[in-house]
């Protein structure tokens, strides 16, 4: 039976890697993406594609008439300085949209459901790195506060509706078609800066590390995600599986390894550091090694050339 996958978010960064993973993997795939931050040119050309809030009736009418087997959720809010700055704007799109979709979905009979959760953001500071799914939960910022409360609405509708739930915890991502707008794609500024000579703006001291994933293999979790045997829900971090690579990269190293990959040395700025953000961040994929049978594939060296080749292209 060839999977019906819906893809909220499919226009954006990285669902739209996942939509093309699915189609790739024989599946018919459909895109919902509001094209407030996703574009029209990232989905795939096979894959349909409806323009629509994850908020309103349409979706909601579309998760439940469409006859999809699973429900890829990427579509959200995902600037953490915004939900800092807007916190009740982003329970909005990131829990009210969510719950929008999986009204839905019961309706519609949707076997599985797979959600971009944030590893970066819904663990708490001062845990031993690399950092486990059933870690302390304490986020900083409304944005990680949302993604979990996201999980427990997941957890909840696994127990009482019997819908099959998946959260993936990512690390940071990077990669082709990662946008330079905002805060969240480190990468895409410095690439695009580095590219075009300018000077590259760090905040804080540089010294605060991240977990950086690359993007296809992210989209090669989603599709083990969607087809692997689950454990039943006892805790929140039952059907949780953290995404990343288990290795610490200091921001100024990684400026250091683009302007290595790009040829040239970049100059370096420091500015304030922004409120909400980790010091430090690693997450465990051991658990996504058992249970998704999933692990990165893609070395940091390798995964900034290609980011920066696509760009170079753009």
């Amino acid at each position: 039976m060839t999977e019906r996958v819906l893809v909220t978010g499919g226009a954006g960064f990285i669902g739209s890697h996942v939509a093309q993973a699915h189609l790739a993997a024989g599946h018919a795939v459909t895109v919902l993406d509001d094209l407030s931050s996703g574009r029209r040119e990232n989905v795939p050309a096979a894959a349909r594609l409806v323009a629509a809030d994850i908020r309103s009736p349409e979706a909601r009418r579309l998760v439940a008439t469409g006859g999809f087997t699973v429900l890829n959720h990427h579509a959200a809010q995902m600037d953490v300085r915004r939900s800092v700055a807007d916190p009740v704007f982003d329970a909005d799109v990131n829990v009210a949209g969510l719950l929008n979709l999986l009204e839905g979905a019961r309706a519609g009979g949707v076997r599985r459901v797979v959600f971009a959760s944030s590893g970066g953001t819904v663990y708490g500071e001062g845990a031993t790195l690399p950092l486990a799914e059933d870690a302390p939960k304490l986020p900083a910022s409304p944005y990680g506060v949302a993604k979990l409360a996201a999980e427990y609405y997941l957890a909840a509708f696994a127990r009482l509706y019997g819908l099959e739930t998946v959260a993936l915890r990512y690390s940071n991502v990077y990669g082709p078609r990662q946008s330079p707008e905002g805060e969240a794609g480190v990468v895409a500024i410095f690439a695009r800066r580095l590219l075009a000579g300018e000077p590259l703006t760090i905040f804080g001291d540089g010294e605060q590390t991240r977990d950086m994933v690359f993007v296809r293999d992210v989209a090669d979790a989603n599709l083990a995600a969607a087809r692997c045997g689950l454990p039943p829900v006892e805790t929140i971090d039952s059907r949780a599986y953290n995404v990343g690579t288990a290795s610490e990269t200091s921001v100024i190293r990684l400026a250091a390894l683009l302007g290595e990959a790009a040829g040239r040395r970049p100059e370096l700025r420091l500015a304030p550091a922004r409120p909400g953000e980790l010091r430090r961040n690693a997450l465990a994929v051991a658990k996504a090694a058992r249970g998704l049978a999933w692990q990165p594939r893609t070395t940091l060296g390798e995964g900034l050339r290609l980011t920066l080749g696509a760009l170079a292209e753009d």
